[in-house]
């Protein structure tokens, strides 16, 4: 697990440190449109592996972002979400969709909306 430091000399050095990488941040956003179970966020990110995913989600849930809830059930059923604080990020993240969107159309570069439209966020 990603241990953070104590200290920290710039809140974005700690903001890496608790979202950086390469797939975080793509939790986050997915987790956005609400709860989802492990097999919706694989699919949902197609190219992360399953122990990828299980320990990003483990860490997300250890510095307060993501919650985890386990339903006692055969099979077993766990949902995850994000937490007020993870919540907290969802305008950040809807800025740098907005950013990347506005960067690929000024190169020339295909792109996906990251969402269904923008209406959810500036409502």
């Amino acid at each position: 697990m990603k241990q953070l430091h104590p200290e920290y000399q710039c809140s974005i050095d700690l903001v890496i440190d608790v979202i950086g990488g390469k797939w975080k941040v793509l939790i986050l956003w997915n987790l956005n449109e609400g709860v989802k179970r492990f097999n919706e966020l694989k699919r949902s990110m197609p190219n992360i592996t399953q122990k990828m995913l299980t320990q990003q989600l483990r860490e997300l849930e250890e510095h307060g972002l993501v919650a985890r809830k386990v339903y006692q059930e055969v099979p077993p059923r766990v949902e995850y979400s994000t937490t007020e604080m993870g919540k907290k990020l969802q305008m950040t993240l809807f800025e740098m969709c907005k950013w990347g969107d506005e960067y690929a159309e000024q190169k020339g570069i295909a792109m996906n909306r990251c969402w269904t439209s923008y209406d959810f966020m500036e409502s």
